[in-house]
């Protein structure tokens, strides 16, 4: 048995940068894409916006699933990915860094092996652990009264 699974998806293009995106195999609505003014006409995000949206997403679920885990209620999360693009050596833009700030809803006292949890949720993220290879991505999680719980910064 292999551990391999296959994801497709098919872009059609619409018009100048606009592309049509379905995700085969799915009952998934398509997606429209396009880039910003003035190489496109903003019809939908760009990929570089798809990509922080997918770390984002991914972390987000992740945090979720190992606050459940433990029986947790973080309440709602809010999350909130920038992207930071650079110039190479070559002088072309690249997506540099990632910068993820996770936001639950409770306060860190009312949840349960919490230590343990932050210790390991980022491992499960499928893409950030994929994309940290070629990017960098900072994640920091803070509780609902702003307290920042990972990673942890020492007083002093």
């Amino acid at each position: 048995m292999s551990d391999q699974s296959i994801i497709d998806v098919t872009l059609e293009q619409i018009d100048d940068y606009e592309f049509r995106v379905r995700f085969d195999d799915t009952g998934l609505a398509d997606l429209i894409t396009d880039e910003p003014s003035p190489l496109g006409h903003d019809a939908g995000p760009n990929p570089t916006r798809l990509l922080a949206a997918a770390v984002a997403n991914c972390l987000s679920a992740s945090l979720l699933f190992a606050l459940r885990k433990y029986k947790n209620d973080p309440g709602r999360i809010v999350t909130h990915a920038r992207a930071t693009l650079e110039r190479n050596a070559q002088g072309r833009l690249r997506v540099g860094r990632i910068a993820v700030e996770l936001t639950i809803a409770r306060a860190a006292g009312t949840l349960q092996h919490l230590d343990r949890l932050l210790a390991q949720f980022e491992d499960f993220c499928v893409v950030t652990e994929s994309v940290r290879a070629g990017i960098t991505v900072d994640v920091v999680v803070r509780d609902g009264n702003g307290m920042q719980l990972h990673p942890l910064v020492s007083a002093g």
